[in-house]
């Protein structure tokens, strides 16, 4: 129950701004998969055969020095598979198929998070500036000229856009005799529209138009902020304009900046709902989903034709080796302990974490034991469903792992790649959980308001 009550907070805080809330379908975080149209095969992806006996690869002797033991003899995996697991000091455990390239589908995620984050570092926070080329006429508490915002922070929301408002009116502002100007960047509630993003904020900063998720939304981050005992307010600006997309002009002057969460949260957020709309705006951040391929491919060592991508959320044609994912998470492992941080981090914990894993490896045995990535296309390439992470044994230890499924059942894959992981983790003495923070919605509430210094308060 305790958990039960944690998922539906934070969901709440998190989502309710998107004016979701009393819709039916998916949390907006945990985005339906629509690829139209159905992509045609490419030279990448080779016939399958399915139902296919699990046998030792050939390139690897199974001796105690290489490989730990052969423990899936006689599974049967289906459609066209590759499978890589090894120990973390790099001892193969499982080599099926590793050289050849799949659709990782959402894997594509972990590749954005690790560019992003080195790029970035884990506490980089996106700043939404605001600037007015008027001035403040303190007496009727009115700005008298434009107001504009710049910014391009992924996971800015109603909550967010009612704290710019409660800036304004710490700086004396309750009214703007004057437009509502965005850059062409600018995005509120996941919109891919600039227009309906400016649209949506002025809306929001009204309170007399806000919306009631938007206030809701506004209400728990008041809770989960702490702000609360302060005493439950509703700031609000009016703005007797027009919305416009353009530019900052020369002669406006900074009022303040919001400050996103850090982008550790962002990434966790990306990864447990595996959320497109976040991922292609983490990639865009770096020049594309070009730019993250480039530097997956330096800093794992590979070429193009074992790591390619199209896109950076995992829509799409994509291409990987599970060879070329196992590398890949390696790396990433090092980079979060140049941090402090684990895989954990940043990915689902299964059965405990909301999101795509919440609902597998979730029975009593298995709770906790596996920190991976998920990722799913119904149409493309046949269907495909991946899977990717680190599951923890008694007597093993920690142990990384690749799945890559396709041309099948979405449904069976899952199944499959659930049985499997149970089946290696038994045979090394069982799962063990993690230890391990759940994500809490204190966590998201960790956006700020930073004045500038030439503001007379």
């Amino acid at each position: 129950m305790k958990k039960l009550q944690l998922f539906i907070i934070f969901i709440t805080l998190v989502v309710s701004t998107a004016g979701v809330l009393a819709q039916s379908g998916p949390p907006p975080f945990l985005q339906p998969i629509n690829i139209y149209p159905t992509p045609s095969p490419t030279p990448f992806v080779k016939k399958t055969g399915s139902n296919i006996p699990i046998t030792p690869t050939n390139s690897v002797e199974l001796d105690s020095s290489n490989v730990v033991t052969d423990i899936t003899s006689g599974s049967v995996i289906p459609g066209y598979s590759g499978i890589l697991i090894e120990t973390l000091d790099g001892r193969v455990i499982r080599e099926y198929n590793a050289d050849l390239t799949f659709n990782p589908a959402s894997n594509v995620k972990v590749a954005t998070a690790y560019a992003i984050l080195k790029s970035h570092g884990p506490d980089y926070r996106f700043q939404t500036a605001v600037y007015t080329d008027g001035t403040i006429d303190y007496q009727n508490a009115r700005l008298e000229g434009n107001l504009y915002i710049s910014g391009r922070d992924p996971v800015f929301q109603s909550q967010n856009a009612v704290m710019i408002a409660d800036a304004l009116n710490k700086l004396g502002i309750r009214e703007v005799n004057g437009n509502l100007v965005v850059t062409g960047k600018f995005t509120i509630n996941q919109s891919n529209s600039p227009q309906t993003s400016a649209r949506i904020l002025l809306s929001t900063l009204d309170p007399a138009k806000r919306s009631a998720s938007a206030t809701r939304a506004w209400l728990e981050y008041l809770q989960t902020s702490g702000m609360a005992i302060q005493g439950i307010y509703s700031p609000g600006v009016s703005i007797f304009g027009e919305t416009y997309v353009g530019i900052i002009p020369e002669n406006a002057k900074l009022l303040f900046v919001h400050e996103s969460i850090p982008l550790k949260e962002i990434v966790k957020l990306m990864m447990c709902y595996s959320n497109n709309f976040i991922a292609e705006r983490l990639g865009n951040e770096l020049g594309g989903a070009y730019m993250v391929a480039s530097i997956v491919q330096r800093d794992i060592g590979v070429s193009y034709q074992e790591f390619y991508l199209q896109t950076s959320s995992g829509l799409g044609i994509n291409r990987a080796t599970p060879r070329a994912m196992m590398k890949l998470l390696r790396v990433f492992l090092k980079e979060l302990e140049s941090y402090g941080m684990t895989l954990a981090d940043v990915m689902p914990v299964a059965g405990i974490d909301p999101g795509t894993l919440q609902n597998r490896f979730n029975d009593i045995y298995s709770i906790g034991s596996l920190v991976g990535k998920t990722g799913t296309l119904g149409n493309t390439d046949g269907g495909v469903s991946s899977l990717s992470g680190e599951m923890q044994t008694r007597n093993g230890g920690k142990l990384l792992f690749v799945i890559f499924n396709q041309r099948g059942s979405v449904h069976r894959f899952r199944n499959f790649q659930d049985s499997y992981i149970k089946q290696i983790q038994n045979e090394f003495g069982g799962p063990v959980t993690f230890a391990y923070s759940p994500m809490n919605s204190q966590k998201l509430a960790q956006s700020r308001i930073i004045f500038s210094n030439t503001v007379k308060n």
